[in-house]
């Protein structure tokens, strides 16, 4: 157990994250406040939910001591609009009096534009917005200081490569009398990761976190068939009785999707990327707060996503890599919570399935769906077999579409914090690591 105290950080930064009821620091904060606290450059190698995010945005509060009218003297990159948001939240907790101007796209500019005019500390956005209003001559760079590229390895799937290198090219260099300080957060180092790190970075310090423990996450195969799977996700939302994720493939069939769960009395929200901001900020609002259940929801919500009271993640369509499949279980079992997750499958995705296990998905085991339906109870199955299932039936227990018997399995309980029952651990597949039971989750 490390406190905050020891690493160096300052009695009233100490005091405002305490009011917040955190104490004791995560490995990643550990390792990496102490160097960056020396104004080193740091590269931070850690999963998703291990609590980077205090980790660069204690020292980005530690050396910004307050308020300045010079300009921004901060900026944090970010690939999406969600997880900007939310560090922009986590950052106005530690120090409410720093200014912050989130910059990102799907809302107008007179907002964030009326933002910059006012001698923001901190700028956090995404790639497209930044520059756009950096062209324009409103967002200024040339005070930046303290840089962050968090999920750097995302920004290179959604093809941010060459805006984020225009981005540093505004921020004058280390050396030379200015004194830029850099953080690159990442989950995975691909090669442009590692080439820009060789280009942007001096001399960096890596911080490497790996899983102390496996987390409390049961995640299993359940054979659906394809016309069958509102009705069958509908049973099991139903039967779990809490907050779910649930994750389509596209956004139509999410939208879709909210809809059908909606009028089968589920209190849903859709978040997917056709929609406005507002309305994206609104669906998490309504999701955090507990005024809807079910959260249906594109890879839009894969990463950046802390919502402490997760305790389901449903895949009803595959997602196209395994990193994504791992990214969007990692919503639940975060930061020592336990969680379950479920991945739909019927015949027609198992082509598709066998190539995902070909790059990298676990070799997640079935699921009976007798004990699932009939009682809440998640029991692997030793030898599964995937029968084509029967156009037009219902999901239900037994009948010949019911799957094989087990041989073996935990038995343990399915059922969300409303439904009752225990849950017990088994086999665990892809999720976020259990480093500590540090919270809230929200600030991590």
């Amino acid at each position: 157990m490390t406190l905050f105290a020891e690493l160096g950080v300052r009695t009233r930064t100490v005091e405002t994250l305490r009011r917040t009821r955190i104490e004791d620091a995560l490995p990643v904060q550990r390792d990496a406040i102490p160097p960056l606290l020396q104004r080193r450059d740091v590269v931070v190698h850690a999963p998703t939910g291990s609590g980077k995010t205090l980790a660069y945005l204690v020292p980005l509060v530690e050396r910004l001591a307050g308020h300045r009218t010079v300009g921004a003297r901060a900026l944090v990159v970010t690939p999406t609009r969600e997880l900007a948001s939310q560090i922009a939240g986590v950052l106005r907790t530690v120090d409410p009096g720093l200014r912050v101007a989130l910059l990102v796209g799907g809302v107008g500019y007179g907002q964030q534009m009326g933002t910059l005019r006012n001698s923001p500390d901190v700028i956090i956005g995404c790639p497209g917005r930044i520059l756009d209003l950096a062209d324009r001559g409103v967002a200024r760079l040339g005070n930046v200081e303290f840089l962050v590229l968090d999920e750097a390895d995302e920004m290179l799937d959604q093809g941010f490569a060459r805006d984020v290198e225009r981005i540093i090219a505004l921020i004058p260099r280390a050396g030379d009398g200015a004194t830029r300080q850099t953080v690159l957060a990442s989950a995975t180092m691909p090669q442009w990761v590692q080439t820009m790190i060789a280009r942007h970075l001096v001399d960096p310090v890596n911080v490497v976190v790996e899983r102390e423990q496996e987390p409390v996450l049961q995640h299993g195969l359940v054979r659906v068939g394809r016309d069958e799977r509102v009705s069958m996700l509908s049973a099991l939302l139903h039967r779990h009785g809490d907050s779910a994720i649930v994750f389509h493939r596209t956004k139509h069939g999410a939208a879709r999707l909210a809809r059908d769960l909606d009028r089968l009395g589920h209190r849903t929200c859709a978040l997917q990327g056709n929609l406005s901001q507002n309305a994206r900020d609104r669906a998490i609002a309504d999701f955090r707060n507990r005024r809807a259940d079910v959260l249906v929801a594109t890879n839009v919500a894969a990463r950046g996503l802390d919502v402490a009271h997760v305790a389901l993640v449903i895949n009803v369509e595959l997602p196209e890599t395994p990193q994504w499949l791992t990214h969007r279980v990692g919503r639940t079992a975060r930061n020592g919570a336990e969680g379950t997750a479920l991945t739909f499958l019927s015949e027609d995705d198992m082509e598709k399935w066998g190539k995902l296990q070909r790059l990298g998905a676990p070799a997640l085991r079935w699921v009976d769906r007798d004990a699932l339906l009939n009682s809440g109870t998640l029991v692997f199955l030793e030898a599964p077999v995937l029968t084509r299932p029967q156009r037009g039936r219902p999901a239900q227990a037994g009948g010949r579409n019911a799957a094989a018997r087990p041989r073996s399995g935990n038995g343990s309980s399915f059922r969300g914090r409303r439904g009752g029952g225990p849950r017990g651990n088994s086999r665990p597949g892809p999720a976020a690591p259990r480093n500590s039971t540090q919270r809230p989750a929200r600030a991590r």
